[in-house]
């Protein structure tokens, strides 16, 4: 059994927001696309193509099939620069993230009380420093494992996909900027795509590349608990919450060299 690692790069048309956490009226966005929000889309554009509404069973085969790390904003459509590391927070922040402000109305005229709320995103374009400057896109930058007899179209699809919430609004649409390129390492990582599920080797003195089981590795760095929700034939579009599964937050860095399975929705388990 092998898998074929595809670079893939999509170019972000309208702002992003990938639940993360409330702090007092702002909900924030993660600063990057996890592997559940992938999932998410791949699940549902496949699903939509294929006539049905067997969500469940095409959720299962793009586990099955596909593979995915997270994606990460850069101004390159080839490499990551600029990190959501706490070194490179303020810098991230200021070149990749705004906010919108909105409220609930009673009535054509009135704000209802206490609903005025503001929501980070991923911005389209960064903040450039000049007002005579041409607006830089954003792009997301990342991989996707492929089985070598995987039966999905999932390369059909690339163009099609709305990523994270307020799709309702527009939000988390993405273009594909160039066919995706076969590589053989991933962010720089060495990778084994033989065996069951794709592996990555993270080196001493290297970040953690996605949310990685608690009791994979030992770090004194951020932990959380990582819940999502689902669509079930029977309950409703996303009305299925996981089971909490606690794990360290991308950019935790290791001590010893460890390799990684990469598992469904793109979490790392110990190898």
């Amino acid at each position: 059994m092998t898998w074929t690692a595809y670079q893939v790069t999509f170019r972000l048309l309208s702002p992003l927001h990938i639940g993360w956490r409330k702090l007092g009226n702002l909900q924030q966005t993660r600063p990057y696309v996890t592997g559940r929000s992938l999932w998410g889309a791949f699940t549902a554009r496949l699903t939509r193509e294929s006539g049905s509404n067997n969500y469940e069973g095409i959720g299962k085969r793009v586990d099955q099939q596909l593979a995915f790390t997270y994606f990460y904003p850069s101004i390159l459509p080839d490499r990551v620069l600029l990190w959501p590391w706490p070194d490179q927070w303020d810098e991230f922040a200021w070149t990749f993230l705004g906010s919108y402000a909105s409220t609930a109305l009673e009535n054509a005229r009135n704000a209802e009380a206490g609903s005025l709320h503001e929501t980070e995103y991923i911005a389209p374009y960064i903040r450039n420093q000049g007002p005579d400057q041409e607006p830089t896109p954003v792009y997301l930058v990342g991989y996707i494992f492929a089985k070598d007899d995987c039966g999905l179209s999932w390369q059909n699809v690339l163009d099609r996909l709305q990523l994270g919430g307020e799709r309702g609004y527009g939000w988390g649409r993405v273009c594909l900027k160039e066919e995706p390129v076969k590589d053989k390492k991933c962010f720089g990582y060495d990778l084994d795509c033989t065996g069951d599920r794709p592996r990555i080797t993270v080196s001493n003195g290297k970040e953690l590349l996605a949310h990685t089981d608690v009791e994979s590795v030992k770090s004194n760095e951020a932990i959380e608990p990582l819940v999502g929700r689902e669509t079930g034939s029977d309950t409703g579009f996303g009305k299925n919450l996981t089971k909490a599964r606690i794990c360290w937050i991308p950019g935790n860095t290791l001590f010893e060299e460890k390799t990684f399975r990469i598992q469904p929705k793109g979490i790392w388990e110990i190898s």
